[in-house]
């Protein structure tokens, strides 16, 4: 479920404005960060650390589209302007992070104790909380981009950004509040997970490589592909890493992602045209 939430965070972005933010992983750990801080070091509520997680990284989401990749997209059609863009904001935020946090592991204890039995199975309380939070955070999503007015210019943008400003949608006010949502959605998974795994500020490159994974399988741009994309490669990876030993699975998964572009390198969802 938190994979979902990165993967639906990337492709907001990828489909309102065709960038592929390769700082999404970065993103992640701010997130991570702020809630460490919020929650962990000065003691606030949880959801108030996950709410200043979403807020933080939604800023910084506002800022660059604002500052950095609105007047790229104006001045330059070319998509290897924004893909380089995007690679330069993945490098500042690596920066910036190894600098205000250094590079110790950081991570806070559970939210709730105890373990559950479902089925024969037993699940750590914290982790079944973080399942919950985050499958009503996707709902919620999907409920703003079905039935909201801005949901419905976001689809509007994403399916044809020109017609969509002939029917009077302001196309810079929604591709900023796409862009936003896409990084608070990341964020909002680092604080989740932060509760779980410890974060560091170079944990965010194998964040944002996972996400394009999960996309390539799902299909880029589309949602539920987005989702789908999401449950495969956690299917994958908790199988792989219970039969198979050390680094072998991610090596398969890679190797299994290759062949499976092969024959369709639009993803399951995605269609040939695009």
């Amino acid at each position: 479920m938190n994979y979902a939430l990165i993967a639906l965070g990337i492709t907001l972005i990828f489909a309102i404005m065709g960038v592929l933010n390769f700082a999404h992983g970065q993103m992640y750990v701010l997130g991570g960060f702020v809630t460490y801080y919020v929650y962990g070091v000065f003691g606030l509520n949880y959801f108030v650390a996950l709410a200043a997680s979403a807020v933080t990284v939604a800023c910084v989401g506002l800022v660059f589209e604002r500052f950095l990749f609105r007047r790229v997209l104006r001045i330059t059609t070319r998509e290897e302007s924004t893909m380089l863009l995007a690679a330069g904001t993945a490098l500042l935020l690596d920066s910036l992070s190894l600098a205000l946090f250094g590079e110790k592991q950081r991570g806070v204890a559970p939210v709730v104790a105890g373990v559950y039995e479902v089925f024969g199975a037993f699940v750590p309380a914290s982790r079944a909380l973080i399942f919950v939070l985050a499958g009503g955070l996707v709902s919620a999503l999907l409920l703003f981009i079905q039935y909201t007015r801005p949901g419905r210019a976001l689809r509007a943008i994403a399916q044809d950004k020109e017609t969509a400003a002939l029917q009077g949608v302001d196309i810079d006010r929604y591709s900023a509040l796409g862009f936003a949502l896409g990084a608070a959605l990341a964020g909002l998974a680092g604080g989740l997970l932060v509760t779980v795994f410890a974060v560091n500020a170079g944990a965010g490159t194998p964040i944002s490589i996972k996400a394009f994974i999960m996309i390539m399988i799902g299909g880029a741009g589309v949602v539920s592909g987005a989702i789908l994309g999401a449950f495969v490669l956690g299917f994958s990876e908790a199988l792989g890493y219970f039969f198979i030993p050390g680094s072998t699975t991610y090596l398969m998964i890679l190797v299994g992602l290759i062949v499976f572009l092969i024959f369709r390198p639009q993803g399951i969802m995605g269609k040939p045209w695009g």
